[in-house]
């Protein structure tokens, strides 16, 4: 399945999402700059906050993969995807570099967040909370937001997603309590490869965007 943007396929999920959760406690909470894209068009359906959860991905020098994910509250998170020797493996042999990016990763974010911050977690208390990307392929992202979400009193944690590989998927079924997912893909070509539009706001104004939709929600 192949979207026009992601816009249109947040729509798509808003649809289904609003039979079930348009009268119910809820927040939003998307995972990305493009994924605020999709969640905007939920939250609209459902009539409930829009915010994003800041994270910053710490990949294994020469290979295209993911460690883990630095949150906007410093916590690091593993890559579930990876046993726990491979994790070890990977850490006695670039112990020094992560601890570098995992630092300058929390920079970055703080540098973005400024005073303000971003994330109130009393917004997704006792609530239903709705996790939202515009593609998830190995679901790290997925790791950091249930590790972010762990110390929080939450109803029901669901992921919605326009398309997502197996393995993601996978993940999912044990993670979250509901998953809402428009296209499975075996062989999963990268997020952008699904979407006509690639058209993705900066960081700066995805962040200045929800800083506005929190404080008018509030």
């Amino acid at each position: 399945m192949y979207f026009d943007s992601r816009a249109d396929a947040g729509a798509k999920l808003a649809a289904i999402l609003a039979e079930r959760y348009r009268y119910e406690n809820c927040a939003v909470v998307a995972l990305s700059d493009g994924a605020v894209l999709v969640g905007e068009q939920i939250a609209a359906a459902l009539h409930c906050v829009l915010t994003m959860l800041l994270m910053e991905d710490i990949e294994v020098p020469g290979e295209s993969v993911n460690i883990g994910g630095v949150a906007e509250d410093g916590g690091f998170t593993y890559n579930g995807m990876f046993s726990a020797g491979e994790i070890e493996e990977y850490n006695s042999e670039f112990h020094g570099y992560f601890d570098e990016k995992k630092r300058e990763a929390f920079q970055r974010i703080n540098r973005l967040l400024g005073d303000g911050g971003l994330m109130d977690k009393s917004m997704l208390l006792d609530r239903t909370v709705i996790l939202v990307s515009d593609g998830l392929d190995g679901g790290a992202a997925i790791d950091v937001a249930m590790d972010f979400l762990k110390p929080i009193r939450t109803l029901r944690i669901v992921v919605a997603t326009p398309t997502a590989s197996i393995p993601a998927v996978d993940k999912l079924h044990m993670a979250a309590d509901e998953i809402h997912i428009l296209d499975v893909k075996e062989n999963f070509m990268g997020t952008n490869h699904y979407y006509t539009d690639n058209t993705i706001p900066t960081h700066e104004e995805t962040i200045a965007k929800i800083n506005q939709i929190v404080l008018e929600w509030q």
